[in-house]
């Protein structure tokens, strides 16, 4: 499956026993050009941002960090309602982070920061309540949301994770001591492809 290219398009996930249901909406490919500092990558809020780290927490949770374009607009969580009282919840750090999971299978499908609001959606022509950012989000100044891209439903068209990796799509951090520049090209001491 080739990824289908500048066409926004919603893409689902879900953990393993269908609790946690999602969706995300991407534009391909991710908006890298040559030159582009690392900072500027980050700071793109104008593309999705691939991104695997090295520090302990993302490498034993096994996260591939999928960074939203517009996570206030991109990101519809479809069931729980209420991720604050419904998933559980590992806080890490300054404590301020909510790395969600499944209660009951156990994945982590998406990591927040900020406030969400509950309400009215078009969802495949059908009116429902969904869980999205707060109207006030935004991104890096008070709130923050990650996706864990393996928690994407395998098999959709225009989806290919193995892509990401092939096309150099994915920006490998070094968070574990900072002590390297970040890399387009492989993981560093302690991290993963």
């Amino acid at each position: 499956m080739s990824t289908v290219h500048n066409e926004r398009k919603p893409f689902t996930g879900s953990c393993l026993c269908g609790f946690i249901k999602y969706i995300v909406y991407l534009r391909f490919p991710p908006a890298l050009t040559s030159g582009e500092t690392d900072e500027m990558h980050a700071r793109n809020a104008n593309s999705i941002r691939l991104r695997k780290c090295n520090c302990n927490t993302c490498h034993k949770m096994g996260i591939f960090h999928l960074r939203l374009a517009d996570a206030a607009n991109d990101f519809i969580l479809l069931s729980p309602l209420d991720p604050f009282n419904d998933l559980g919840d590992y806080l890490c750090g300054n404590k301020i982070l909510h790395w969600f999971f499944c209660k009951t299978c156990g994945v982590r499908c998406f990591f927040f920061m900020g406030e969400g609001r509950v309400v009215d959606r078009d969802i495949d022509g059908e009116t429902r309540k969904v869980w999205v950012p707060a109207e006030d989000f935004v991104e890096e100044e008070n709130g923050y949301l990650s996706v864990n891209a393996t928690s994407l439903d395998p098999g959709q068209e225009g989806l290919d994770l193995r892509e990401w990796h092939e096309k150099g799509w994915i920006h490998y951090l070094d968070m574990l001591d900072k002590k390297e520049e970040n890399s387009w090209e492989r993981p560093h001491r302690g991290g993963m492809y």
